[in-house]
């Protein structure tokens, strides 16, 4: 329903005969007897005014306003008919809208569903919640959701694929925007889309029992697959002061080739590990899932095992080549990480995949998996390799976290922090700083010397020790990236101004404080 629908069905219960509507002032309802009503509390900014009126206003009644700053059109709501006159001013487009008559007088009235609470201030679409359930003994549909199709979300998908962004954000009174290479950019044909349409977009593409824990929670995530770009896409609903909105990540239906990903040959043989604890870490969006998909695909083709994943949701499908791959999803194939991977102990996995270690007891099952005989990938949001180390002890009481720099120092085998960059030319790259436990370092570990470990990777990198600065440094050398974008990404900023002098590159960070 248009949200200005919602206005004009105050009009004949209340005895109203005109609705008034300007810029940054409340709507008014004149009424039959004399004297006006005003119908909300707070007035109408003009910018949402303006989105109100694209909902119903024909492309007619829209060239007329764009030439001559008036407009008028009969606008059809529930059995009425009204004549909305629209008129720009300085301050916004000022709206007045008056009954005519009914719509539709002959037509009997609908039996209507019994409502279901909406999430935040705007009514939820019903088709979806009204469908029945599924029969008892037939579970596929609740293990396997099946989402819907929507021809607006097929064209905002299409637009982002041919742009090659790699998100898509859809928000209440906004145009629609992708990230390109790093970059926001708005998709201008598609206009501002009000919360209604989203909605309606929304309730069409989720699975039935994901719209359901929307219009409970306000928030959900769930992986769609959009067939007609070949990918799949990390779906985010969620609820803001202005209404609904939902964010698209593309995910390939093609499992990232490690040569494309500048995965270093150290890195790939993780994929070969019998047993221990892989974590690959970074800031959201620095292509974490991507680089564990790389590696999980090489354990696929290398290896006559059993790998187990646990997700939210799943992104990469990963199809059986020499390995038998079971992926879950949290939240429709288990209840949390914890409990998927405290069940994965009892589904005879040779590589659990974690998706992501959120929480105290996913990281100590986690661990535990690791050091009891299995090879464990997982992720964290750590900005460097060896805060990775701290964060995990910092998540147990001060009584056990020696106890787990012992478990790490036995179990940890790699970690790997990412950050993405954006290219000279176009495009982004991962730069990947590796940290591999040696003996010395799970020495330093269990002692909880971690200030020692930076030392201990600049003389080690004849096995794969890289820091980040110069991972950056030889990026900037290679002419792939700029060293004002190393400079903004680095995590160690005084470290990697240093860095950049020893390797006789310059760079003016007065200038680039400065914003020139």
């Amino acid at each position: 329903m248009p949200q200005l629908d919602k206005l004009l069905g105050h009009i004949t219960p209340r005895g109203g005969v005109r609705l008034r509507i300007e810029p940054n002032v409340p709507p008014v309802l004149d009424l039959a007897a004399g004297g006006e009503l005003a119908l909300l509390a707070n007035p109408l900014p003009s910018t949402v005014l303006e989105a109100l009126v694209r909902e119903v206003l024909p492309s007619a009644g829209e060239a007329s306003l764009n030439s001559t700053g008036e407009a008028q059109f009969e606008h059809p709501c529930g059995q009425e008919l009204f004549r909305v006159q629209l008129t720009r001013g300085p301050l916004g487009t000022r709206v007045v809208a008056e009954p005519i008559r009914s719509a539709a007088p002959e037509a009997a009235p609908q039996p209507q569903a019994a409502p279901t609470p909406a999430p935040a201030r705007f009514a939820a679409p019903q088709a979806a919640l009204a469908q029945p359930a599924e029969p008892v003994s037939s579970p596929k549909a609740k293990l396997a959701p099946v989402c819907g199709t929507h021809p607006t979300a097929d064209s905002l998908f299409m637009a982002l694929l041919g742009r090659k962004g790699s998100d898509l954000h859809v928000s209440s009174f906004e145009t629609p925007i992708i990230r390109v290479s790093g970059d926001l950019l708005e998709l201008t044909d598609f206009g501002i889309l009000g919360p209604s349409k989203i909605l309606e977009i929304m309730e069409a593409l989720a699975p039935r029992t994901s719209w359901e824990k929307f219009v409970e929670l306000n928030d959900m995530d769930f992986a769609y697959p959009f067939e007609a770009g070949g990918c799949r896409l990390r779906v985010n609903y969620f609820m803001d002061r202005a209404g609904p909105g939902m964010v698209c990540r593309v995910i390939p239906d093609e499992i990232p080739n490690p040569d494309r990903l500048g995965i270093p040959d150290s890195v790939r043989r993780m994929a070969g590990l019998a047993k221990g604890l892989v974590l690959v870490t970074g800031p959201t969006g620095s292509g974490k899932s991507t680089t564990l998909a790389a590696i999980i695909d090489l354990a696929n083709q290398q290896r006559d095992d059993h790998i187990l994943t646990i997700e939210d949701p799943i992104e990469f499908v990963h199809p059986r080549k020499r390995c038998l791959i079971n992926q879950r999803e949290v939240g429709t194939h288990t209840e949390s990480f914890k409990t998927g991977l405290r069940a994965a102990l009892r589904e005879d996995p040779d590589i659990v995949l974690v998706g992501e270690m959120r929480d105290l007891e996913t990281i100590a099952i986690a661990l535990e998996t690791a050091i009891t005989g299995h090879l464990v990938f997982g992720t964290l949001h750590t900005s460097s390799a060896i805060g990775t180390v701290d964060r995990i002890v910092d998540q147990f009481p001060a009584d056990r976290q020696q106890q787990i720099r012992v478990m790490l120092a036995d179990a940890l085998k790699c970690v790997v922090s990412q950050t993405l960059l954006k290219k000279i030319g176009g495009g982004r790259v991962a730069a990947l700083e590796t940290l591999f436990i040696t003996p010395a370092i799970a020495n330093l570990i269990r002692e909880g010397k971690m200030y020692q470990i930076a030392s201990a990777m600049q003389t080690g990198r004849s096995v794969g020790q890289r820091l980040m600065n110069d991972a950056l440094v030889e990026l900037i050398q290679s002419n792939l990236i700029e060293a004002k974008e190393a400079y903004i990404k680095c995590p160690d900023k005084e470290s990697f101004m240093g860095a950049l002098k020893r390797a006789n590159i310059d760079f003016d960070l007065r200038a680039h404080e400065a914003g020139l």
